[in-house]
């Protein structure tokens, strides 16, 4: 038993670490001449303790990817017992690629907070319920090289205008989209520091509206780059994701995941409360729009797919199939 407390102990001190110093601080900022651009970070955000064994998969999913030079993953629920953080550590350090980092706030704006560990010009914000393919991961990145100003990922939603009610909603449209969710988004680098660190006093309101709803971060961010590109982001089409996180999933077993906790892993995510969920997004877009003084944010209509296969039918064995088959 002592053994055990003294391995907590030096894992504590040693893989688990904070921020030391403001992040905003322009003398501690990585140089971009000394990024790498054929790699990305990935920064996965953990909050919820019934979500750590799928975490730790899928951390370690991704950091064997050779596309992928680290793996941080910043954990935001300060009420989370230091032992359950050590031993989180300890089984996320049989990967030297994976560090995990305690938020020193549970404010979701510590997702983009700039870092200086972050050594690639690509970076990937996601969440802890979302597996994607490593072929998925390497044609988003290769679309992202060619588009470094945009925000690129898997899954998106919209804003529209509800000429009845004359105000900003949160939607879905099946044609169009203006918004890219932080299940999986990658950026630009320096998006990070224009977020947390620039803006002024507008994004500073803006950042508190973000505390105060405990949401729409991920809005926010879709504001930032759209209002310095004015342009939306872009869907890339995925061969397999997989979104535990979904209120639509049946409970599902892989994970160990039976009962209540299968239903925890669900129910812990924000968008679980569809409606209520919808309104208190489409309220931020409001109120973002009304300290803006404008709307920044624009669509995009189409979706980046990794090959254009044959669309015609062959009939082959008595199957009709598709030709390239």
């Amino acid at each position: 038993m002592e053994m055990i407390h003294v391995l907590i102990l030096f894992f504590s001190v040693n893989a688990l670490r904070t921020l030391s110093t403001d992040p905003c601080d322009p003398t501690v900022q990585r140089d971009p001449r000394t990024l790498r651009s054929d790699q990305l970070t990935v920064l996965i955000n953990g909050y919820s303790e019934s979500r750590i064994p799928l975490l730790q998969s899928l951390a370690a999913t991704y950091s064997t990817s050779p596309l992928v030079s680290s793996v941080l993953v910043l954990w935001g629920n300060p009420s989370t017992p230091a032992q359950n953080l050590a031993q989180l550590a300890q089984n996320l350090s049989l990967h030297s690629s994976i560090s995990l980092l305690r938020q020193s706030s549970p404010s979701l704006n510590a997702r983009f907070l700039p870092r200086s560990s972050i050594g690639t010009h690509a970076v990937l914000i996601c969440d802890d319920d979302v597996d994607v393919d490593h072929e998925s991961i390497e044609f988003a990145l290769r679309v992202w090289g060619s588009n470094r100003d945009r925000l690129i990922g898997f899954f998106v939603r919209s804003h529209d205008l509800d000429l009845s009610r004359k105000e900003w909603i949160y939607t879905v449209h099946p044609d169009k989209y203006s918004i890219l969710l932080t299940k999986f988004m990658i950026l630009r680098n320096d998006y990070l520091f224009k977020y947390s660190c620039e803006g002024g006093p507008a994004r500073v309101l803006m950042r508190r509206i973000v505390d105060r709803t405990r949401n729409c971060e991920d809005i926010l961010m879709n504001f930032v780059v759209a209002d310095e590109t004015n342009a939306g982001p872009i869907l890339v089409g995925a061969e397999r994701v997989r979104d535990y996180g979904d209120a639509r999933n049946d409970v599902d077993q892989r994970w160990g995941l039976k009962g209540d906790e299968g239903v925890k892993v669900k129910e812990v995510g924000l968008s679980s409360r569809r409606g209520e969920h919808r309104k208190r997004r489409g309220n931020c877009i409001r109120e973002f729009h009304i300290v803006m003084g404008r709307m920044p944010l624009r669509y995009g209509y189409g979706k980046v797919v990794n090959s254009v296969a044959e669309q015609g039918l062959c009939e082959k064995g008595g199957h009709l199939v598709f030709c390239d088959q």
